[in-house]
């Protein structure tokens, strides 16, 4: 928030106002420099409230997470007599779909629970669950991705170490389709098992965040993607351009059949042309 002045005069003020050296303010004169003082005390004052409402928000986000936590799981239980419901919702995501590869988009078909928890002092942290019913391709039950805040005080993540089952490891699978012989080339290629596992920058994980604050709110929207779009008239643009589609060809066609005519007609001349002359020469050969 700025307090107007420009952060050159602020800091003329500051020493000012720590040393008492009247030669650091002689760019002020006297009522200037007292707006400056006052203009920072309000400042203070400001600040002093925003870190109070911070506070407090905290207090009624952490209030209302106990009171949306039992329709969370409501929903859940709800969701579970979907087949499939998981799994469309994330092909229907444009940012989780863009990371997801072929053979995990199949895997994603045993996915029966997505859970965000966060923890009771929100700004600590929060993990993501992703629960499975048993499948071909992993022995756990529970995948978990979990964010918190290290010892020095950093943003940190880990996550549950996948136990493959014999030839079925995803990610061995999407390294070998890349092509890649490096690890390096491998990373930069993002799957959704190979951001499971990456930690190199938890405070700027960008799918963790759309879990987050974006899917787990409201999957609904994303497994009725279709259904929407329908709605919108997106079904009826389509239609629209494929009549436009149609009518283009028939005229394409309409004019295909003009040039064979015109074809045909020129053919008839050339004949009628032919026959003028044979008769001329008949009648040039009589007189004879």
């Amino acid at each position: 928030m700025s307090n107007g002045a420009t952060p050159k005069k602020i800091k003329k003020l500051e020493v000012a106002g720590a040393s008492g050296d009247a030669d650091e303010s002689r760019d002020y004169d006297a009522e200037t420099q007292k707006a400056l003082e006052e203009i920072d005390a309000c400042q203070n004052e400001i600040d002093a409230l925003n870190e109070k409402a911070s506070e407090e928000i905290l207090v009624v986000e952490q209030k209302y997470n106990k009171l949306r936590k039992p329709y969370f799981d409501k929903r859940n239980d709800i969701i579970k007599r979907i087949p499939n419901f998981w799994v469309t919702a994330f092909v229907n995501h444009p940012q989780i779909s863009a990371i997801l590869d072929e053979d995990e988009e199949d895997c994603l078909h045993y996915l029966t629970k997505l859970e965000v928890e966060e923890f009771d002092d929100i700004k600590s942290g929060y993990r993501i669950n992703f629960n499975f019913e048993e499948n071909p391709y992993f022995e756990n039950d529970v995948l978990t991705k979990e964010f918190h805040l290290g010892s020095s005080g950093d943003p940190a993540s880990q996550s549950t170490s996948v136990r493959w089952k014999e030839g079925n490891d995803l990610s061995k699978k999407i390294k070998d389709k890349s092509g890649g012989k490096g690890r390096k080339r491998f990373l930069e290629q993002k799957t959704l098992f190979s951001w499971l596992s990456d930690h190199a920058d938890p405070s700027a994980d960008d799918i963790a965040e759309v879990i987050k604050d974006d899917m787990w709110p409201n999957p609904l929207q994303y497994y009725l993607v279709p259904d929407i779009e329908v709605e919108n008239g997106v079904e009826g643009e389509d239609d629209g351009s494929e009549d436009e589609d149609d009518a283009d060809l028939a005229e394409v066609e309409e004019e295909e059949e003009d040039i064979e005519g015109e074809e045909g007609g020129d053919d008839n001349l050339a004949e009628e042309d032919d026959e003028d002359v044979a008769e001329q020469e008949d009648d040039e050969g009589g007189d004879d």
